[in-house]
């Protein structure tokens, strides 16, 4: 079995609330149970006498104040907290998910303690932002269903396993002429498709980068812009000649379905869409552009337009060898709904017009 569909494996543990171990070379297996999937009879059986150290990523450990004095010099580790009698299921629940911190008084106090498996640690974080869970863990009890290293993580979504699976004609809207082209990751299951609109003609060509929105792009959201920019990008595209959409599966800036309408909730608290990712334990932006590099790649294409505010995307598509020749900006009107949206993409995470 590949390394990646070992990942896999652990990931659908994870999801029925059952416990797997992360063994990092030269460091003794760390046993996980996931807070969000768990319960009270899945504690118990996980670890009997009820003690088990809590697994907070950094991100979270700080807006709870909980910071690491052990992990000074790497503000990335997550933190791991003692147990104590106070630190029971409901505790646990409340440490780790960010819709209860108004509803739920915390006890205390807490303390935290040296993290031996360092490399296991932050694995298991990345593990559960794949998963799509809250990045919080039980740790230090018995019973896990598979075994995992951080490679077979790394591997789960590696670009360089992502392979063109099929091309067919689809008329779109906008654009009558399109080919659409799909990709697969065979351990992951995960699909992105690009949308090639007319013919190539020897010019590079103008490309988008659409992160999957469903609310978006599915619903008419108008608490983002994702809709308005997929249709603007095609319209471009057909404007300029040709060129190709692609459209990747990392809802959420790379934090997942659910994990992105935790994050309105908090918005719907007054906090802006950086500090509610924050808040929730995960980095402002989670997305991996390497996979975007590597279907240009099999669509033989290394010479883009790129139609974009974000110079993150230029970074990213260069850094995998794909030469953006121009960054093209992309910008729309915003709405009473996605004014401070907006506003926070230009000044918080450094997108230009």
């Amino acid at each position: 079995m590949s390394a990646g569909r070992d990942a896999a494996r652990a990931i659908d543990a994870l999801r029925r609330g059952w416990p797997i171990a992360i063994a990092a070379s030269g460091e003794a297996p760390l046993i996980l149970l996931a807070v969000e999937t768990a319960d009270e009879a899945a504690l118990a059986a996980f670890r009997p006498d009820g003690e088990a150290p809590l697994l907070l990523s950094s991100g979270r450990a700080a807006t709870l104040n909980l910071a690491n004095q052990w992990a000074a010099a790497d503000p990335d580790l997550p933190v791991l907290i003692e147990p104590a009698p106070w630190l029971d299921f409901a505790t646990a629940t409340a440490l780790a998910d960010p819709q209860l911190d108004l509803a739920t008084p915390l006890k205390g106090p807490f303390r935290t303690r040296p993290i031996a498996d360092p490399a296991a640690a932050l694995a298991a974080i990345r593990l559960a932002r794949i998963a799509g869970l809250l990045p919080a863990f039980f740790v230090d009890g018995e019973g896990p269903e598979v075994t995992i290293d951080p490679a077979a993580i790394d591997a789960h979504q590696a670009a360089g396993t992502l392979r063109l699976a099929v091309r067919a004609r689809l008329p779109v809207a906008g654009a009558e002429d399109a080919e659409i082209a799909a990709f697969r990751q065979p351990d992951s299951g995960d699909e992105h498709v690009a949308l090639v609109i007319g013919r190539p003609d020897g010019t590079p060509p103008l490309v988008r980068l659409h992160s999957e929105c469903l609310t978006g792009d599915v619903l008419g959201s108008l608490k983002c812009d994702c809709g308005p920019q997929l249709a603007a990008a095609i319209a471009a595209i057909r404007a300029h000649g040709w060129g190709i959409l692609l459209y990747l599966r990392q809802e959420g800036r790379g934090i997942g379905l659910v994990n992105k309408l935790r994050a309105y909730q908090l918005q719907d608290q007054g906090y802006d869409t950086v500090d509610a990712n924050t808040r929730l334990g995960f980095a402002v932006d989670a997305r991996d552009f390497g996979a975007a590099a590597r279907m240009l790649r099999l669509l033989e294409q290394r010479q883009v337009r790129l139609l974009t505010n974000n110079p993150a995307k230029v970074a990213a598509l260069e850094a995998a060898g794909i030469a953006v020749v121009e960054r093209v900006p992309h910008a729309l009107p915003a709405n009473p709904h996605n004014e401070r949206y907006l506003a926070t993409k230009r000044d918080r995470t450094g997108h230009q017009l």
